[in-house]
């Protein structure tokens, strides 16, 4: 279910094409996360003038806020070639040693979903990182033997959204590691004004930033949003993304102006209408909506919790004040339980 809403942070397969088109190409172009380019800016222009690699970065966060935009600019600044890679796709040492065996001086290695590289990849990654040394094993049983290869200095950039899931290590070994942040409304109504020209759209008022108010504060959900509201306005307007245009395309979209959608709303009528606004256990919410635990703890519930519509409590799960009021049910907050009260037709909540 979550691979198909618009408002999933994460990169879809047929998106690649589309988002890498809308990427900035340099600091200049890119909008938001100051303290992070401000920063790049300083030590990529420190590294040029020393002719150095820049030291290995890292990058965490949720997905859609431009870790991998960051990293390609970081590249681009420091006029070097970058190769792309991720995680999953380094299952083996012999994979790593031939990506690592093509890279050229001072090249940018950017892998993404870096939590996911299998443990035995990543003990070989300390010598590369810190020595620029690669020690493989060349046969099996008792002939293998260990090889070192002497590597060219480059810059591994990592981008991860789960930082909690690597090792303490892993994570000393980077020069520099930065979280990005959500962006703000202001922020986002800028990458969409950017984001409409690189895609011919014509804006008029306020349109952009009705959408810019729906996209969670994320980039990569932002220019979704944008994309389909003109499709709307080609088809069913004049052509011309207006405020009012947006919101009828928004609504029809089924995402309401906070940014949350019909997923969202059956999370948080399932937590209020069956059972009471909680406590109540994650197993047995997610059971309640026939979906996997994992899922409503990683995909649903982050949102939810960022606008104060969640809590994760020592008993469950509990919907706030501010999740009644968004449903249009009434809050009694000396009701503790928050009981249902019958009419004898349906069960309302008081």
């Amino acid at each position: 279910m979550s691979s198909e809403r618009l408002v999933n942070p994460d990169l879809e397969s047929q998106e690649q094409s589309i988002e890498g088109g809308l990427r900035p190409k340099s600091f200049n172009d890119y909008v938001g996360q100051e303290r992070i380019v401000n920063n790049l800016r300083i030590a990529i222009t420190a590294a040029k003038k020393r002719e150095e690699p820049l030291d290995h970065v890292l990058f965490n966060g949720p997905p859609g806020l431009g870790k991998t935009t960051l990293s390609l600019i970081l590249a681009a600044e420091m006029g070097v070639n970058v190769k792309v890679t991720a995680g999953p796709l380094i299952g083996r040492a012999g994979d790593l040693a031939a990506i690592l065996s093509n890279l050229q001086p001072h090249d940018v290695l950017f892998v993404d979903e870096f939590h996911r590289l299998p443990k035995a990849v990543e003990e070989i990654l300390y010598p590369v990182m810190e020595d620029n040394v690669l020690d493989i094993m060349i046969g099996k049983g008792p002939g293998a033997h260990s090889v070192r290869l002497k590597l060219p200095p480059f810059t591994l950039v990592a981008a991860t959204t789960r930082f909690a899931l690597l090792s303490s290590p892993l994570r000393d070994r980077f020069g520099s590691t930065y979280r990005l942040d959500y962006y703000s409304n202001e922020e986002i109504s800028n990458i969409l004004s950017r984001s409409s020209k690189v895609l011919g759209i014509e804006v008029e008022g306020m349109g952009i930033d009705e959408v810019a108010r729906r996209s969670r504060n994320t980039p990569r959900i932002a220019n979704r949003l944008l994309r389909r509201v003109r499709d709307y306005a080609e088809v069913v307007g004049d052509g011309i993304l207006t405020e009012k245009v947006a919101q009828e395309a928004l609504k029809e979209l089924g995402v309401d102006q906070l940014g949350l959608d019909d997923t969202d709303h059956m999370v948080l009528k399932t937590l209020v209408e069956t059972f009471y606004g909680g406590p109540v256990g994650l197993e047995t919410l997610a059971s309640a909506m026939s979906e996997e635990p994992d899922t409503v703890m990683e995909v649903y519930e982050p949102y939810l919790l960022q606008i104060g519509f969640l809590q994760r409590t020592a008993r469950g799960r509990v919907a706030t004040k501010r999740a009644f009021e968004h449903l249009g049910i009434p809050w009694d907050a000396n009701d503790s339980t928050r009981r249902p009260q019958t009419d004898g037709r349906q069960s309302r909540l008081i």
